[in-house]
């Protein structure tokens, strides 16, 4: 009997984990699994505590930054170039200045200047699999845009 890949005996979904993953996934969300357990400990830690110092704030905040950014419509798939991008503007850093609020709209804003005004970041992605540098200092640039956009607008 032949099993497809990815599922059990029984058809149910199997592990696949980090071997499904591309490198360009690997490479920058890597740290993403980590960030969350820490926000949920601190997350729950926060709640007895009246007094948190600025680290721990800004902390929570990219944690529900983070969350935000995993928030994806049913039946909204995404390029695997579009989840570099997201994934990468949060292990980053580079939406702490955001307000939580703006997060979906972010997502929704930078799929489209990507699409629109990046191309090539999209075409290098989807075809090479791996964040190169010049990938790297497009996607930045692009994410720079979009959130002082809504900064301003803010």
């Amino acid at each position: 009997m032949e099993v497809p890949t990815g599922t059990g005996r029984a058809g149910e979904a199997g592990r696949v984990g980090g071997a499904a993953q591309t490198k360009a996934i690997k490479k920058i969300a890597g740290t993403l699994k980590l960030e969350l357990a820490q926000f949920d400990e601190l997350a729950a830690f926060s709640q007895f505590a009246s007094d948190l110092d600025a680290a721990t704030q800004a902390q929570l905040g990219r944690g529900k930054r983070l969350r935000e950014l995993l928030k994806q419509a049913q039946f909204s798939p995404l390029l695997l170039a579009e989840q570099v991008a997201i994934v990468y503007a949060g292990t980053k850093g580079l939406l702490d200045e955001l307000p939580v609020e703006k997060v979906t709209e972010f997502v929704r804003e930078l799929r489209d200047y990507l699409k629109t005004s990046k191309p090539e970041f999209i075409n290098a992605i989807q075809t090479e699999k791996v964040m190169s540098e010049s990938s790297e200092a497009i996607l930045k640039d692009a994410i720079k845009q979009v959130v002082s956009g809504l900064l301003v607008a803010a």
